[in-house]
């Protein structure tokens, strides 16, 4: 039997911010480059139409062909199909950041040398190496730039002399040079907002991996103690059952009410039977491979009659729609008895009823579990789901924190808030959103 694949169960969004900053640096650079090579292409119409100087259009045309050809490379290289199957190191990142000086070098030779206005744009490779790369790189990249650079002093093809004045030249160079910052300014803006937006997420993505690593250490060592626990209580439960049912057998035929609470007392302890031998069986394994597949509808009904079964003096309001027919949802005892700790919490909350309202399509089942008690208190939003805690004074606090482990390891979600009515508190809803599945084949 092939096991029921999970449908709608995001991943992209964690995969891609675990892709190396480099990578995505690199596709900025790509960015970049294609608004460099636009730039470069407006600043020789202009010069050659408006301010009809003659160029070696020639020459400059070569150049930025190859910096187009190079790119097109570049781009498919950091594409969406190439992300996750091509690492970059930061050696290929050095050489896009080389041929970005030689490109710009080449159209400098082209185009006056170091007096051209546009030189001081070699700084942005420079800063941009700073900023991603080690300082091997950088200082590598420096002297490069140094050197080519100061050969451009000597080396390159003089600009032709403009028909206007020495002061309109002087003032045309003054406004290459402002045009000239201005991208520069541009450029490393964007590029470094972008870094430390990154930068940003993947410490975001880091703080959420060391606080699963800690939620899994606390379910181990909760899963280690409820193993141990569970042999330690079957005894004393086998005690407890025989006690009950002797108690049943020497009550007298018209004390109604004291066989009504020994019949409690019995469901109570067969239900602590029943959980304890799951977890016996079980032996800690918490697999969602374990579980099965039901329909929507069927699981819901059945879980409210179980949980109704031991909470008989709670009014419980449902309100379920959905598709039919119904879809499936991957199930097992823990994800039941996530839902029962968030259950009992909200019956021990309330003073009158529960409101439980699902709804579903063919991917998602969304809940809301509602109480009518005092809510949360801003402590417990803080806590609540991350460690053990509890607002109740004689509680531990592992029935939530229990409940938000396993409904995300199903992934799906909780959310617990306070809702209002006429501007007051009214109590607390139990957000709970779960992928549903394809049925299983044989």
């Amino acid at each position: 039997m092939r096991l029921p694949r999970i449908k709608g169960v995001c991943m992209k969004q964690q995969a891609n911010a675990f892709l190396p900053a480099i990578k995505i640096n690199l596709h900025r650079l790509v960015v970049l480059r294609w608004l460099a090579i636009a730039g470069q292409l407006g600043a020789v119409l202009v010069a050659s139409y408006f301010l009809h100087l003659e160029l070696p259009l020639s020459g400059i045309g070569a150049v930025i062909a190859a910096a187009v050809v190079f790119n097109l490379y570049a781009s498919w290289r950091t594409g969406s199909r190439q992300a996750d199957s091509n690492e970059v190191s930061s050696q290929e990142f050095f050489y896009h950041l080389l041929f970005d000086i030689a490109v710009l070098s080449l159209l400098l030779y082209f185009t006056g040398g170091a007096t051209n206005p546009f030189g001081f744009l070699y700084l942005l490779p420079i800063t941009i190496s700073a900023a991603v790369l080690s300082s091997k790189y950088t200082w590598t990249l420096a002297a490069i730039t140094v050197a080519v650079y100061s050969a451009l002093i000597w080396f390159y093809v003089p600009l032709p002399e403009a028909h206007h004045s020495h002061t309109d030249a002087f003032n045309l160079h003054v406004f290459g040079m402002w045009l000239g910052f201005v991208v520069s300014a541009v450029m490393v803006a964007y590029f470094v907002v972008g870094m430390g937006n990154s930068l940003r997420r993947q410490e975001q993505v880091l703080v959420r991996a060391r606080e699963d690593a800690l939620r899994n250490e606390r379910l181990v060592a909760i899963g280690t103690l409820a193993a141990s626990t569970a042999h330690e209580l079957g005894t004393p439960l086998g005690t407890m059952a025989l006690v009950a049912d002797e108690l049943q057998y020497e009550c007298a035929a018209d004390n109604s009410e004291a066989k009504e609470n020994i019949l409690t007392l019995q469901q109570q302890i067969r239900r602590c039977k029943e959980a304890l031998a799951e977890l016996s069986i079980s032996a800690g394994n918490i697999s969602v491979s374990d579980g099965g597949v039901q329909a929507v509808d069927d699981y819901l009904g059945k879980l409210l009659s179980q949980w109704q079964q031991t909470n008989t003096e709670i009014e419980i309001r449902t309100h379920w729609q959905g598709v039919e027919p119904a879809p499936h949802l991957l199930v097992d005892r823990t994800l039941s008895q996530a839902l029962f700790n968030i259950l009992d919490n909200a019956a021990e909350a309330t003073d009158s009823r529960i409101d439980w309202m699902a709804e579903w399509d063919a991917q998602w089942l969304r809940m809301e579990i509602r109480d009518y008690g005092s809510g949360l208190h801003e402590e417990a939003q803080t806590h609540v789901g991350k460690v053990p805690f509890s607002g109740k004074q004689d509680g531990m606090g592992l029935g939530l924190f229990l409940a938000h482990a396993v409904i995300e390891r199903f992934g799906g979600s909780v959310r617990l808030y306070n809702y209002e009515e006429s501007g007051r508190i009214a109590g607390l809803c139990t957000s709970i959103q779960l992928p549903l599945t394809e049925k299983s084949e044989a």
